[in-house]
């Protein structure tokens, strides 16, 4: 109204976005600025939560507000569903202890087991995460349409400017008809005499009434509230009364008619009867808004980061394993079993990694997929892994040559792949050129005819790198 120009930032600052009664998280945004400049889009609300870390070394996931709809009893039932059919591990205890004093969903989380992991779990599994649609339609002109926030806010605002008109003409035309009458009232105070000799002499009222009209020019509702005033205001006390009354209905006869004829009066009442609205209403903000954006929950946040071992045998044969299944041991120590494997078959990669990090598989065909670690079926230390063909769309004769692990956490991304060919070719190629790698694999190096790739190695800038051959000559140079 102040500020007809304004943007849809400016609106932001005003109306940041939708304050739900329960309170919760709203994630991101870009889906209300849409919403405001399109009139659709679509929010995600999340419970409000606390990871809590207990003295024994356990963490507590604290809900204290939850999205708007969402029954409390039915989410508790979900979850404890969801613990039972064993689609979310690492729970043990879901503890309702809200009081008057506000909601508060308490669940204990085993000490080995990570909260932000459940966590992630609930939100995609439970109503602890859900969203919101904006369709901000409105009747126009007698037909549908949809509104932006700016042309809602401009037709509620002309509403207002008609509403405000067609009450202040009301106001006026009672205010006018009731001034009629008390000018009418003061004629006949002013010839008091009169009036009641001729209200005396007249056998019915409509004689009175016509004399009136015709000895001091009223009219016929002059006439008749004069008839129907009572003896008690022909007194001079009450004379002021109606002078009184009659000098503040011209006052505000002028002042409806200044509001009806002033643009700027009509905005100045909507203003002020808009902060009334505020000041009655208004209180503090419940939805929080935060400003990072969430699209959707990958795999990658529901499964828990963990050391793990992957190993891989000559036929093939692959498997992820948790570190904590191999223990250290001293000297002399007899080992435990790492493997199952065929008796023509060994293990010929063996690698410590996380379940985030990605493996890179390069094949003597000069190609590399890729997989995350967590991708990698778990087994037990007797079994022999699942072939590996069953994860990677290898080709006829291709095999696996090398296997390597980067992790974003140590800045294996910056680094550099190393490859050495059998001819004797070598390149050196970005890590950060092997992150999005399609499904079918990608071409890593390109190969001459006979030449095959036999090794692969992760290196730094300037690393010493040397190669030897089979007759036992070497060859060093910097990467």
């Amino acid at each position: 109204m102040r500020n007809p120009d304004a943007t849809t930032n400016d609106l932001m600052e005003a109306l940041p976005g939708p304050d739900f009664p329960t309170g919760g998280v709203v994630m991101g945004k870009s889906g209300i600025r849409r919403a405001y400049e399109t009139g659709r889009g679509s929010i995600i609300v999340r419970a409000k939560v606390d990871i809590e870390e207990q003295k024994n070394g356990k963490q507590r996931i604290i809900a204290t507000e939850l999205p708007y709809m969402v029954n409390k009893a039915k989410l508790i039932e979900r979850i404890a569903d969801l613990v039972r059919d064993k689609r979310i591990e690492g729970i043990t205890a879901i503890n309702d202890e809200s009081d008057k004093d506000g909601m508060r969903v308490v669940i204990d989380v085993k000490r080995d087991a990570s909260a932000e992991v459940i966590l992630n779990n609930l939100y995609k599994l439970t109503l602890m995460q859900t969203s919101f649609s904006f369709n901000m339609l409105a009747i126009v002109d007698g037909a549908p349409k949809v509104l932006s926030l700016k042309e809602i806010l401009q037709y509620y605002l002309e509403y207002q400017v008609e509403v405000i008109t067609r009450r202040t003409k009301f106001d006026l035309r009672k205010a006018q008809a009731r001034a009629h009458i008390l000018e009418g009232l003061l004629v006949a105070l002013d010839n008091i005499d009169a009036v009641i000799k001729i209200i005396r002499s007249s056998s019915t009222g409509d004689i009175a009434k016509n004399e009136l009209i015709n000895n001091f020019e009223l009219d016929d509702k002059q006439a008749q509230a004069i008839l129907d005033m009572r003896l008690v205001r022909l007194t001079g006390l009450e004379r002021g009364k109606i002078t009184d009354e009659h000098n503040k209905l011209l006052a505000n006869i002028k002042d409806y008619k200044d509001i009806l004829n002033s643009r700027d009066r009509i905005n100045e009442i909507i203003y002020n009867e808009l902060l009334e609205i505020q000041k009655k209403f208004g209180d503090k903000r419940r939805t929080e808004l935060l400003v990072g954006e969430i699209t959707s929950i990958e795999d990658e946040d529901l499964i828990e980061e963990e050391n793990v071992v992957i190993t891989l045998t000559h036929n093939g044969y692959i498997k992820r394993l948790p570190t904590d299944e191999f223990k250290a041991q001293n000297r002399g120590g007899r080992g435990v079993q790492g493997m199952g494997v065929n008796k023509d078959d060994f293990i010929e990669h063996l690698l410590s990694t996380a379940t985030h990090d990605r493996l890179l598989f390069f094949t003597n065909a000069g190609k590399v997929y890729s997989m995350k670690a967590y991708e990698v079926p778990e087994y037990g230390r007797a079994a022999k892994g699942i072939p590996i063909v069953n994860l990677l769309n290898l080709g006829q004769n291709e095999k696996i040559q090398t296997v390597i692990s980067i992790s974003s956490k140590h800045n294996d991304q910056d680094k550099y792949l190393f490859f050495t060919t059998k001819q004797g070719t070598v390149k050196r190629t970005p890590v950060s050129d092997f992150l999005n790698i399609r499904k079918n694999g990608l071409k890593a190096i390109h190969l001459h005819d006979g030449d095959e790739v036999i090794g692969v190695s992760i290196v730094d800038n300037g690393d010493n790198m040397i190669i030897g051959t089979h007759l036992g000559y070497a060859v060093s140079f910097k990467s």
